[in-house]
């Protein structure tokens, strides 16, 4: 006999498993790696022309450590990394690694000012940097900011002999023993600076127990071992890169093959073909320029078994098209965020082909995750819309050096708010939908409008901006400025792109410019993005991409 209606399941999974977490530190790792496939490629670096296996990559970290000693670093010392991806910068992420050096990721694209906050913020000694790259001169712009860094020691440049001498150490080999021997897992290691959901960027810091985790667990979704060999041409300096590769990698004796400086489509796929690559990273923007590069049929992907795309709304057309005409049959969809080291959910390879192109899967192993209610907290029914929370070994130890902005995030619960808007269904399959906060996803990197805001309001034209998200079938989103002219004053949509350029990395400049007399409001004042967003996506014309299907 009935009694009464079934009680509706709320909006939590726990990603429960059997395989239990990893406890030693990444350096360990890499020396337990190295004496299980010592023989085996590690790294393959196609426009260097090098190649390591996993014992000649070991020796090469250790070198580079006990360098790194001879410039006095020590435990919990910070050292930026300023680069695209090579070989060296492998080196340093193991050789800070095995000494409990904290490795700072700074973007590639960022200029001067950028560059300066970063290495004030974090406190930095050493700055490896790569003299240039494409228009960016870094050894100018390192000269330029140098002076406004005074924890700042050493800036070393690939390949300079300030470089090279840090593999001819003087430092003995068993200083570097004595200080791994030290180190805890839960020791900070990495911090990355994110836009996150508020604010400037912050530097959300991670743990050898973060992130080696993270890294075996997509790993061991992705169904890694040791033939495996991963063509990474998304950035080292961003968690993709770092961690969903080369973590992955370390973590199964797997090789990563980095097929140029920074993403070629045509590098990608000739790196995927010749180098018989099983697997195969990008953001959506990506795999659609591979997808679109002329030569593509020409390109033999017959070893491509897997893949993953993240970073960004991954739109449904894309995916199927990347199962069908890549032979990636079982590629895998990731979410996550910088704060969470960074994958939450992820699509399984036997997942049905609905779910796997248009969900973001489910929890990761050891990862709890719900939907709550953003005004209370409350957790919601299935499939109703709310902000998606995660918690468990993945979530960051912090904002580096600030407890209020890291207690806006974390809760007493150690529940991490994403700020992302998720929908989860019966079977505990998740649906990003939306954000709470209105930072933009522009190709897979994070843009706080509030950062580009400020910059443009220092120009002597502009009495009010507002800077919006609107959807781009490319990227994802593209920034628009709503721009507000102080009286009198004139300026074109070319001359505020031309006073963005050179100062704001390429991806926070904006597309579109408006120039209008009033912003939407509230009648409290508050400023109504959505109703900008509405409004922009008519006046451009950008219905199609608005109406693009993403998981």
């Amino acid at each position: 006999m009935s009694t009464g209606s079934a009680v509706q399941r709320t909006s939590y999974e726990h990603g429960t498993s059997t395989t239990p977490l990893i406890g030693d530190p990444i350096g360990r790792l890499l020396e337990q790696t190295a004496s299980r496939f010592g023989d085996r490629e590690a790294v393959v670096s196609r426009a260097q022309g090098v190649r390591l296996t996993y014992a000649e990559l070991d020796a090469r970290v250790t070198l580079l450590a006990r360098g790194l000693l001879d410039l006095g670093l020590r435990r919990a010392d910070r050292v930026g990394i300023w680069s695209p991806n090579n070989v060296e910068w492998l080196l340093l992420q193991y050789a800070t690694a095995k000494l409990g050096v904290l490795l700072v990721n700074i973007n590639p694209a960022y200029r001067s000012h950028e560059l300066s906050f970063v290495l004030q913020q974090s406190g930095c000694r050493v700055l490896v940097a790569a003299p240039s790259f494409k228009t960016s001169d870094y050894r100018a712009m390192v000269g330029e900011v140098r002076g406004e860094c005074p924890s700042l020691e050493h800036a070393v440049f690939l390949g300079d002999p300030a470089w090279e001498a840090l593999f001819d150490p003087t430092t003995p080999a068993d200083a570097v023993t004595t200080a791994s021997a030290e180190l805890s897992a839960d020791d900070a290691i990495h911090i990355q600076y994110t836009s996150g959901t508020t604010g400037f960027p912050k530097g959300a810091t991670l743990s050898h127990h973060n992130l080696a985790n993270n890294g075996f667990f997509v790993g061991e979704i992705c169904g890694y071992t040791e033939v495996d060999r991963i063509c990474v041409p998304v950035p080292f300096y961003h968690c993709f890169g770092m961690v969903m590769a080369n973590l992955a990698a370390l973590t199964h004796g797997s090789c990563i093959v980095i097929p140029s400086a920074a993403f070629e489509p045509g590098a990608a796929l000739a790196a995927v073909a010749e180098e018989k690559c099983t697997s195969l990273y990008g953001v959506p923007t990506m795999f659609l320029a591979e997808l679109e590069d002329p030569g593509f049929a020409s390109y033999d992907l017959s070893t491509l078994r897997t893949g993953i795309m993240a970073g960004s709304p991954c739109p449904v057309e894309v995916m199927k098209r990347v199962i069908s005409e890549m032979g990636m049959a079982e590629v895998t969809i990731c979410y996550g965020m910088t704060e969470t080291s960074p994958v939450s959910t992820q699509t399984r390879r036997d997942d049905d082909l609905e779910r796997r192109v248009s969900t973001v899967g489910r929890p990761h192993p050891h990862i709890e995750v719900k939907v709550v209610d953003p005004e209370t907290g409350r957790t919601l029914p299935r499939g109703e819309t709310g902000e998606f929370c995660t918690r468990g070994y993945s979530v960051m130890l912090g904002y580096w050096d600030e407890p209020e902005k890291t207690a806006e995030a974390i809760d007493a619960g150690r529940w991490m708010h994403t700020g992302d808007l998720a929908t989860m269904d019966d079977a505990g399959y998740l649906n990003i939908v939306g954000r709470t906060k209105d930072m933009v996803i522009r190709g897979g990197e994070n843009v706080y409008p509030r950062e580009v805001e400020e910059f443009l309001y220092a120009h002597p034209a502009i009495a009010d901006v507002q800077v919006i998200g609107v959807p781009d079938v490319r990227f994802g989103e593209e920034l628009c400025a709503w721009i507000r002219l102080r009286e009198g004053a004139t300026l074109t949509e070319d001359e505020v792109r031309e006073h963005c350029r050179g100062k704001l990395a390429h991806y926070k400049v904006p597309r579109y410019v408006r120039f209008v007399d009033e912003f939407p409001m509230t009648i409290t004042g508050k400023i109504q993005k959505y109703k900008m967003r509405a409004d922009s996506i008519e006046s451009l014309g950008l219905q199609d991409a608005a109406a693009a299907q993403h998981a």
